[in-house]
Formats: C-alpha cells, sequence, structure tokens
C-alpha cells in the first residue's frame, strides 16, 4: 500500500513537472524593431522566435542557434506566418520574420519582358534588409549561427529568399519555398531546397523558375505540388494546409538528419550551469 502511495506520489510529482517545463520551454516571441540609417532610418521590423529552452542555452554560452530567415509575400505580414514560425522554433532554430514592405513603400507593378517582371528592386531591397537585419541581431543575440542559414518564403519573399541564396550561397544551407514564382531554383546542390507550389490559377509561376523533374532528382530538390491556393500557403490557409505543410517540412528536416536534439546542436566548449542559472538567465524570471 505505501509502495502504492509512493508510486502516485511520484507520478503526480513528475507530471507537476512536465507541466512547469512545457510552460517554461514554451517558445518565446520577441518583436524587435530596428532602423536602418543608411537608408533613410528605414524601419525594420522583425519578430523573433525561440523556444524558451534553446534561448537560455544559447544565452548561458552552451550552444549555437541555427538561424531561419521567414520572408513574407507580397500583402502579408510578416507574422502571419505562425504555424511556420513555431514548426522551426519547436525543433530548435531561431526563427526571425522580418517585414519587407512598408506603407510608404512603392506598389509593386509587375513589367512582363524585363528581369523578373522588374521585380529586382523588391528582391534588393529585402536582402539589404536581411543582412541588415542579421548584423543588428548579431549583437543581441550572439551566439547564434548567421553563417549557415536557413530561408524561409512565401510568393514575393520565398524569391527574395531564392535570390539571396543565388547571390549569397556561402551563408545559406536551406531553403523553403512558397509558391515562389519569379527567381530560379538554385541547382549547384549545395543549397538543400524544398518548395511547396499551390494549384491556383491566378498565380502561374513563370517558365524556368522550377526545374525539371530530372535536374531535382540529380541535384536533391524536393518539389511538392498541392492542391492549395497561392494565399492558403500562409496563417490565412486552412489548419489542413497548414498542417500538410508541417507534416513535409518536418520530413524534409528529419531526411537531413537535423532534429532538436541537444547532442545535434553547435556547442560552446563553456561549462554547462545548472538549471536555476539557466532560469535566472531569462528575462522576467
Amino acid at each position: 500500500m505505501k509502495r502504492g502511495i509512493a508510486v502516485f506520489v511520484s507520478v503526480a510529482a513528475l507530471v507537476g513537472f512536465t507541466y512547469f517545463v512545457a510552460g517554461k520551454w514554451a517558445i518565446h516571441h520577441t518583436t524587435v524593431a530596428l532602423s536602418d540609417i543608411l537608408r533613410g532610418d528605414r524601419n525594420v521590423t522583425v519578430e523573433v522566435s525561440i523556444r524558451r529552452d534553446r534561448e537560455m542555452e544559447a544565452m548561458a554560452e552552451m550552444i549555437e542557434l541555427p538561424v531561419v530567415i521567414l520572408s513574407h509575400g507580397n500583402t502579408v505580414k510578416h507574422t502571419e506566418y505562425s504555424f511556420l514560425t513555431n514548426t522551426f522554433a519547436a525543433r530548435g532554430y531561431m526563427v526571425v520574420s522580418i517585414q519587407h514592405d512598408l506603407d510608404t513603400d512603392d506598389p509593386m507593378v509587375t513589367k512582363v519582358g524585363e528581369e523578373y517582371v522588374g521585380r529586382r528592386i523588391q528582391y534588393n531591397r529585402g536582402i539589404f534588409n536581411i543582412l541588415f537585419a542579421i548584423e543588428q541581431l548579431k549583437q543581441l543575440y550572439p551566439n547564434a549561427d548567421y553563417k549557415h542559414l536557413t530561408l524561409v518564403g512565401h510568393s514575393n519573399g520565398g524569391d527574395i529568399s531564392m535570390y539571396f541564396a543565388k547571390l549569397h550561397p556561402d551563408m545559406v544551407k536551406k531553403v523553403v519555398t512558397l509558391d515562389n514564382l519569379r527567381v530560379p531554383f538554385v541547382t549547384d546542390g549545395k543549397v538543400k531546397i524544398l518548395s511547396f507550389r499551390s494549384k491556383d490559377p491566378q498565380f502561374k509561376t513563370d517558365p524556368g523558375v522550377v526545374p525539371d523533374d530530372e535536374t531535382c532528382a540529380r541535384v536533391g530538390i524536393q518539389v511538392v505540388k498541392t492542391e492549395f491556393q497561392h494565399n492558403e500557403l500562409s496563417d490565412r490557409g486552412s489548419d489542413r494546409v497548414k498542417s500538410f505543410i508541417e507534416g513535409a517540412v518536418h520530413d524534409f528536416l528529419n531526411d537531413l538528419g537535423e532534429d532538436d536534439s541537444p547532442l545535434n546542436m553547435p556547442r560552446l566548449s563553456k561549462p554547462h550551469p545548472t538549471i536555476d542559472q539557466l532560469a535566472a538567465a531569462v528575462p522576467g524570471n
């Protein structure tokens, strides 16, 4: 009887501790408003999302956080991809969602016949935003790996991501696009690519953007053709759409041998602090 009571108390304590840890290690979202003085004090707002236990380990200089840069689509806000943000953050990434477009920006105009139908100015602006955000975040989150980025982007943001990988291949490890339409995929095999394609008659992919099946198989590009609409590839989509994308992203990362195990996280040569020391390092604790 006493043994049974002891087991019950132990299980109850474990359940209580599990709930405590689940809340403690929840994903932490922080909005950071930056200003680029070299571009007329242009506002570059980012949302940084990190799993709380990984954030504490990085603050204690135990690990380097892998970094995801997320770029939104045209007319969609940077905060409208929470399902993807949480998917990557839950696996131990620091996710940086950048607001590229401002209300004061000139509207995007399609110019058929020009390179990327005249979108080059938006792509260059997005790349400047990414590089600027990285330099600023190095001061706030110094123990993150900014040299092997994972780029995630929807529509125009997917084109920004692919164009960044084209111009800065040494900084990019993976690219995940959701129906980018203009910039051709990088096909050197050095950058791992996962791309979701919509089935939307209003959003047609330009010729030459998605490689043929033979090229994809040869260089390891994964193309996922869906029945979804273009704008459903964001928080605006149904739970079914988001669950499908989340599952495919997990499979993609699993195939690359990446998970959130501490054994697979880049570690720094610092002694491990105690849990209490980690908790004390987090603001608000």
